[in-house]
């Protein structure tokens, strides 16, 4: 179904195509995806039917809208496999997502039509209106995370509020997911049930209950469309449809068989979506919530004051949450959070009663003119989160790093909690055992002692003081890779100056021997 062509060798001439989105990559360049493509002297038939550009140079990205036809002069080549055997393919991830060739170009990049009416357009369109009003309404600290959670678009986040929030493991607060999108239907369906009751003929008469909720599953399909429909909003989507359908249904809300519907609905849509992390974690997050609130059910917790049910629904939460997500997180971006349960704690109960409320706010205010009221609570409360993250990021230990599982880890692991949580009886115990196995195989993983990239040029050999690198510059993003997965993250620069000394350069020379020949081996020695 999603079968596009790929291009198999290194391109460098014109790209024309039209921008179906603008982003930023990790070194922050901006990035324009393009469709429509036209390359050079290659066929339609074997040009990719999507490509990425990153744009090198003073070019601001704020020149160019969805639904541009560009052109620019740039190199392109097929997407790259993992970095390392079993590591994070991109090769498969952009089949996914259709794209045949990532690039980059240091070239002006000019228009060459503007964007037409077509509908696609059109909401691309409405979205990059969005983040830009967004943008210009709020301050340079906030408004980046704002348009981040409105339409998706995180270009306007900088490097450190990134690496900050990933610390304090409230990166989650940017992706539109479960969260946001709980937040949002449920404050709708909030907000049209009670202004429904206030008038007693149709609180009586009608069924409240029902209609908010089908205004809530609408409500979320807009904010699916807005928020560019990538693969974590739609599957929070479906999770709250499935929930909302059950209120219309009269059937319990939030039940296993809700989570396993939808998790079904996911796979059927996108089966890709299994081996990502974001399908992971948060159907890790979802199914271990309502599992322990199941239980808690049985618990009384009506002779408490509200405020102290509320403040241990919020810990609760955060923590089942956050231990439910752990081994996902540290098998795919290696490390720990330490004070991650205390930044969500003080963080999520911010996003969900004054942010998410702000910006319907601003939305029902914006044909007003009066949108500035709800960006007003929206900077506050992304202010206090962005304090929270800062600090807790420059916390002594606040990360720990640790190195990337066997293959069979986290398959051990899904398996021993889906058992504690979906049988009865003493049978839970061969859960438990499961999960101490994965840990225990965990622990007894061993790295690689040598990796070579694929160019041949560049290598990694395990040493007792971390992995020597043969090149102190080049090849940075596949140092950073092998860094990561070893647990021991540390500057390109500093690996190679250690002292491994049987990899330098006629190790190199063995590994590229089938292109360098005799000559590389020469030069070694001359040095």
């Amino acid at each position: 179904m999603v079968r596009a062509p790929v291009l198999d060798f290194r391109y460098y001439g014109p790209i024309e195509g039209r921008v179906v989105h603008i982003d930023r990559s990790a070194s922050d360049a901006f990035r324009l995806t393009l469709d429509r493509v036209v390359l050079f002297n290659i066929a339609p038939t074997d040009t990719p039917d999507r490509v990425r550009v990153s744009v090198h140079g003073d070019q601001s990205y704020t020149a160019y809208h969805p639904g541009d036809t560009l052109m620019t002069t740039g190199h392109l080549g097929p997407p790259s496999g993992p970095a390392e055997p079993g590591g994070f393919d991109f090769q498969r991830h952009a089949w996914f997502l259709e794209l045949g060739a990532v690039g980059y170009t240091r070239n002006p990049v000019l228009r060459l039509l503007p964007a037409t009416g077509e509908t696609d357009i059109a909401i691309a369109t409405l979205r990059d209106r969005i983040s830009k009003h967004v943008l210009g309404a709020m301050t340079e600290e906030t408004g980046g995370f704002a348009v981040a959670i409105t339409t998706g678009d995180r270009s306007g986040i900088a490097t450190t509020t990134m690496e900050d929030l990933r610390a304090a493991n409230l990166a989650h607060l940017l992706a539109i997911s479960g969260l946001h999108m709980g937040l949002l239907t449920g404050f709708v369906f909030l907000l049209i049930r009670s202004a429904m009751v206030l008038w007693p003929h149709i609180g009586v008469q009608w069924s409240t209950k029902k209609i908010a909720a089908a205004t809530a599953i609408l409500i979320g399909a807009v904010y699916l469309l807005l928020s560019g429909g990538n693969v974590a909003t739609e599957r929070a989507f479906i999770m709250v449809s499935v929930m909302f359908l059950a209120v219309i249904l009269d059937r319990r809300a939030l039940t296993l068989r809700a989570v396993a519907i939808a998790a079904t609905i996911v796979l059927i849509l996108r089966p890709e979506a299994l081996i990502g992390p974001g399908f992971q974690m948060s159907f890790a997050a979802t199914t271990a919530l309502v599992f322990v609130f199941g239980l808690l059910r049985h618990v009384d917790l009506y002779r408490y004051p509200k405020w102290a049910r509320g403040a241990f629904s919020v810990v609760v939460s955060s923590g089942v949450a956050g231990l439910a997500t752990v081994p996902f997180a540290a098998a795919h971006f290696n490390q720990i959070a330490h004070f991650g349960l205390i930044a969500n704690v003080l963080s999520v109960p911010i996003m969900g009663a004054l942010v998410m409320p702000s910006a319907v706010v601003a939305a029902i205010l914006a044909p007003l003119g009066l949108e500035s009221i709800g960006f007003l609570g929206m900077d506050i409360g992304l202010r206090w989160i962005l304090f929270v993250a800062e600090n807790t990021a420059n916390q002594p230990g606040a990360v720990s790093h640790v190195a990337a599982p066997d293959t069979r880890v986290l398959p051990l692991i899904a398996l021993g909690l889906l058992i504690i949580v979906l049988w009865q009886g003493h049978l839970r115990m061969a859960g438990g055992i499961a999960v101490a196995a994965g840990f225990v195989l965990w622990t007894s993983s061993e790295r690689p002692a040598l990796l070579v990239a694929n160019t041949g040029g560049f290598m990694g050999l395990a040493t007792p003081e971390g992995r020597d690198l043969s090149r102190a510059t080049g090849h940075g993003f596949v140092a950073k890779i092998w860094l990561e997965n070893d647990g021991a993250p540390v500057p390109q620069r500093a690996a190679a100056a250690r002292e491994g000394k049987g990899l330098k350069p006629r190790n190199v020379c063995i590994a590229q021997r089938w292109a360098s020949g005799p000559s590389c081996l020469s030069q070694a020695k001359r040095r």
